[in-house]
């Protein structure tokens, strides 16, 4: 039987998935990205410096990450030191974003895979109240507040208008959270709603807005710091900074990481579904020197899931990880014939024919690394900084291991995050991670700033002739790179190769699949008509379409008129 289930996220859109059910399970899938992005043709002959402003509407939700990937790469093509106090200034973004981006994930996007929120209704407020506070001491966990969440997700239903709960497979047979479970991770839904925005302010502080921040420069950052004006960077800003650090880490450490626990306890069945490519890569990210050859997170590559064989890398100028991508579109529609390209060669141009199982059948590009196929995330970047030895990763994966393991009375090994639900843990593990780097960077930035330093940009200037660049960054979604060939002051050739179409991709030059078609073969599906253990892979994955597509239209029709009133 032929399953397509379009769109599959629920963020927004564009992400096709179609699959052969046999028996019960998946036999074979394709990922088809159904929009095309063209940011490539937009940069093209464009000013350097201009590029991050352009590459942050690759997506409406990270654009942040964009930013710092396009002046990284543009730095690296000029050999340009940063300032460290931008380095700092940066790394708060970039965290804060992060974990804002996290939160966000598994409880409005991906929660409402495991949670039915029609059975809350039947919960008994003060045994949820019980159960939470036996996971942790994060006092809105008291009957009051579950009794008010339930009251709410009551009148929803009476009005019939469910809102942000309307589209769920409540009931399925897949779901079996009780009733008080489903009750606490409703309340923990509203209330990650108010977390996740705390750390966005953060990014709005210093960002001047957010989404599409305004302070990033190539060279550094345009935030004068003075730490007595109001007009700058001054005391007062970075206290607030300060303070939403704090709370936000109550939410990550008090009530994301023990419902990840106590909720994939509950589905530890789900450990073995979803593996699909176990090629791991990921970047170090959080510069700690002027040049970045120096990084708070360690990141590189795992083959075969191999943590024995793991490979570093170790600056943005690192030979390893630049000479070792490339893209294909053998399986894309795009005009091809020369087989995979490195990005620094790519080639965007469009040739749309139909959805075709066996040629062409999604807008996204196919990446490998040293020629394989990759998954990039939370997980790969968590499982390299385990066996890099860093410390707050291990401390953070050994404790959601250790309290899965009490859940179930049972011991777990690594080897059980290669899967669906080993995705969720990570992320949960990387968030906490960053949490405690965005702790560390606010206070590098303070110590830097007594020290008398408030420098925050060096004066690019560019050559004539060509010079080349690529950008990295470990961006919530996983590994994203941008690469750009610069002749005589120009852009000559600019190619983003982001997370998602590391993991959406099609089939590649070899007819390998990608990371979610790989990952979606032998997955149950109890109900065709109602394909949720589909989405809970994809899902776990995190899928943001828009950075791997953008929207063309041939026939150059209207769609939508916005009027000012």
């Amino acid at each position: 039987m032929r399953v397509t289930v379009d769109p599959i996220t629920r963020i927004e859109g564009h992400l096709r998935i179609d699959c052969e059910v046999d028996d019960g399970h998946v036999a074979k899938a394709w990922a088809s990205g159904q929009m095309w992005r063209g940011i490539e043709l937009i940069l093209k002959d464009r000013d350097p410096r201009d590029a991050w402003i352009f590459a942050q509407r690759i997506c409406g939700v990270c654009t942040t990450v964009h930013a710092i990937a396009s002046v990284r790469a543009v730095e690296n093509a000029l050999q340009l030191e940063v300032p460290l106090n931008a380095q700092y200034i940066r790394n708060l973004i970039i965290t804060a974003h992060a974990v804002h981006d996290h939160i966000v994930h598994f409880y409005h996007l991906s929660a409402l895979d495991w949670v039915d929120i029609v059975s809350a209704l039947s919960a008994d407020p003060a045994a949820a109240s019980r159960l939470a506070q036996s996971l942790s001491d994060w006092p809105r966990n008291s009957v009051q507040e579950f009794t008010q969440v339930q009251e709410r997700l009551k009148a929803f239903v009476e009005s019939g208008q469910l809102g942000v709960f309307g589209s769920g497979y409540w009931g399925h047979p897949a779901m079996v959270l009780e009733p008080e479970v489903n009750l606490m991770a409703a309340a923990h839904y509203l209330q990650a709603l108010d977390y996740q925005r705390r750390a966005n302010r953060i990014v709005a502080i210093l960002g001047s807005k957010t989404p599409h921040i305004q302070n990033v420069a190539v060279g550094g950052v345009s935030n004068p710091i003075n730490l007595d004006s109001q007009s700058t960077l001054s005391i007062e800003r970075l206290m607030a900074i300060r303070t939403a650090i704090d709370e936000v880490g109550a939410f990550i450490n008090q009530v994301y990481l023990p419902d990840v626990a106590a909720i994939g306890a509950k589905y530890a069945d789900w450990t073995g579904y979803g593996a699909g490519i176990t090629n791991y890569l990921s970047v170090p990210d959080l510069p700690l020197d002027t040049r970045g050859t120096q990084f708070a997170l360690p990141g590189g590559y795992i083959p075969g899931g191999n943590l024995d064989q793991f490979q570093a890398i170790t600056s943005f100028d690192d030979p390893f990880f630049a000479n070792g991508v490339k893209e294909s579109v053998k399986h894309a529609w795009y005009r091809g014939g020369r087989g995979a390209l490195h990005p620094y060669d790519g080639e965007t141009e469009p040739e749309y024919t139909d959805f075709n199982d066996d040629e062409k059948y999604s807008w996204v590009k196919s990446p490998t690394f040293l020629d394989a196929r990759a998954q990039v995330g939370p997980l790969a970047n968590v499982l390299a900084m385990y066996v890099a030895g860093h410390e707050p990763t291990q401390r953070h994966t050994n404790w959601l291991m250790q309290q899965v393991g009490n859940h179930l009375n049972a011991e777990l090994s690594l080897s059980a995050l290669h899967s669906t639900i080993g995705r969720h843990a990570a992320r949960a593990v990387r968030c906490a991670v960053l949490h405690e780097a965005l702790s560390d960077q606010w206070q590098l930035l303070i110590d830097n700033i007594g020290r008398g330093d408030t420098d925050t940009f060096n004066r690019p200037e560019f050559p004539s002739g060509e010079i080349r660049g690529v950008g990295f960054h470990e961006a919530p979604r996983g590994v994203l790179s941008h690469w750009t060939v610069i002749r005589d002051g120009k852009i000559d050739n600019y190619q983003a190769v982001v997370p998602t179409t590391w993991n959406a991709g099609p089939r590649d030059e070899n007819d390998e699949p990608g990371p979610y078609e790989a990952s979606l073969v032998d997955n149950p599906v109890a109900d065709a008509e109602l394909p949720l253990e589909i989405l809970r892979t994809v899902h776990s994955f995190d899928p943001c379409l828009a950075c791997a597509i953008h929207l063309v239209d041939t026939q150059q029709r209207e769609i939508v008129r916005v009027r000012a009133l």
